[in-house]
């Protein structure tokens, strides 16, 4: 036997048990046949993909329910003070759901701004961060060493000088770019700085596909954020020529507790310490008529996708409208059913994307769903003047959602995302406003031949990226 057909024998074997061990983890069956097809078509380089990016570690016990009781400790002592939580009836199903699946507890009389660029957000947030005298802590994705980071680090640096605790907790694979020494000089002005699941081998493959895509900031317990924005200078300027829209929640009330759980249930997933004083979870003196809201967070290694679960909820509930913003439009079967299901039941539903992504990839691989959802009954529409990174859901008047979570598989089943979810006319009617302004901004699906009926070698393309969107 030569060793070239040795080698062959050998690769079949791998390849014959990487198939198996798809097929075996019962996933949704458009991702297994992804896999299969990758792993089977694309020699070589399609088993290494599936070591790195597919192989699922979701049942992994990380975080024991008994660390998970006592972080959430604080947060339930204030849940039970709010001695005049009224929950509407109309949103009643949602809140239950969230409560029963991850504990996630809602919290009334809080005040919520809706930020739409980074020229809103990043002063808003140093002006925070300056007047912050017990703690700041920082989830994020993206921590870039440029202009903008180094501003947001030099920040952090003046509060640790003056003794505010201050712990930075950013995405490993989110900053491969970015050099050491940017989070070491924090880490030498006494700033506690984590990487979250960092990816070295020999596990590499376990790590890389489950990534932390929140982006929470807590100042003090009292004022937190959440949303789509990451500390880079593209979420100011843009990148090639095209300028960044994004959404971002500022909360100020009892609400914050939740993001602060959030957070600290991070912190203790990566460093194993676990922070329950009281300082965390402050006093406020509730202003009446605020907002009710939930913050929802969801992992892989959850038994249930909670946002999705939300998102599916929301979507069957509607009554008149569902407006849905997302940088990326790669829906899960269940999500893209609900949404047929709503608009054959003549509900209004659109969902804006922006007309040109930042990945050819995912562009092309959501093309067919942006066409078949149009020609479903769903008004597509692209957003022209800058790049679309909002990821928010207004429905009825009644809730809104936002947060980091996009409608793509990635963010519903293998990342860690968190949402708020607000149960507010007011806040629910700006948020429709919102969306209703960038509406002029934009192009109808429906008034782009090309896209709506596109030639053979473009249809084909988007057909193989449609195959492969569940991988994306």
């Amino acid at each position: 036997m030569s060793w070239q057909t040795l080698v062959f024998i050998i690769y079949q074997v791998i390849v014959i048990t990487a198939i198996l061990h798809v097929v075996l983890d019962n996933r949704q069956p458009a991702k297994t046949m992804a896999w299969v097809m990758v792993i089977y078509f694309v020699p070589v380089v399609g088993v290494v993909a599936y070591l790195f990016l597919g192989a699922n570690t979701r049942r992994e016990r990380m975080v024991s329910q008994r660390s998970m009781d006592q972080l959430t400790r604080r947060s339930m002592s204030g849940f039970v003070e709010q001695g005049d939580l009224q929950l509407p009836e109309v949103n009643r199903p949602v809140i239950d759901l969230f409560v029963n699946q991850s504990f996630s507890l809602p919290f009334n009389n809080n005040k919520v701004e809706i930020l739409t660029d980074g020229y809103e957000f990043f002063p808003s947030l140093l002006h925070d961060i300056a007047s912050a005298q017990s703690h700041i802590h920082v989830d994020v994705y993206i921590f870039e060493d440029d202009a903008l980071g180094r501003l947001i680090s030099d920040a952090l640096i003046a509060k640790a000088r003056r003794g505010v605790e201050i712990r930075v907790l950013y995405d490993d694979v989110g900053c491969w770019s970015v050099p050491t020494h940017f989070f070491e000089r924090m880490r030498l002005e006494g700033i506690e700085v984590e990487p979250f699941m960092p990816v070295r081998f020999p596990t590499f493959a376990r790590k890389m596909n489950y990534r932390n895509h929140r982006k929470l900031f807590i100042i003090d317990g009292k004022v937190g954020y959440i949303g789509g924005m990451n500390f880079a200078l593209r979420y100011v300027k843009g990148r090639h020529n095209r300028g960044w829209r994004d959404t971002v929640l500022r909360i100020e009330g009892s609400g914050v507790y939740s993001l602060q759980r959030s957070f600290l249930i991070d912190w203790y997933f990566v460093d194993r310490t676990q922070l329950s004083d009281k300082k965390y979870y402050p006093k406020f003196d509730e202003e009446p008529h605020g907002a009710l809201l939930q913050t929802v967070t969801s992992a892989p290694l959850a038994a249930y996708p909670e946002i999705m679960q939300g998102y599916v909820r929301i979507i069957l509930s509607a009554k008149k409208y569902i407006y849905i913003q997302s940088p990326y439009f790669l829906p899960t079967e269940i999500v893209f059913f609900a949404l047929k299901t709503a608009v054959a039941s003549g509900v209004d539903v659109r969902v804006m994307v922006p007309r040109k992504t930042d990945g050819w990839f995912v562009e092309w691989g959501s093309r067919s769903y942006l066409r078949e959802a149009q020609e479903a009954g769903i008004r597509i529409l692209l957003y022209e003047p800058r790049f679309l990174h909002a990821k928010m859901l207004v429905c009825d008047d009644n809730i809104c959602t936002c947060g980091s979570t996009n409608i793509d598989f990635r963010s519903f089943l293998n990342n860690f995302e968190a949402n708020t979810f607000v149960y507010d006319e007011a806040v629910a009617l700006r948020m429709k406003h919102i969306f209703l302004h960038d509406e002029e901004l934009s192009t109808p699906l429906v008034s782009l031949p090309k896209r709506i009926h596109p030639s053979f070698l473009t249809r084909l393309g988007e057909s193989v990226m449609r195959l492969l969107s569940p991988l994306l």
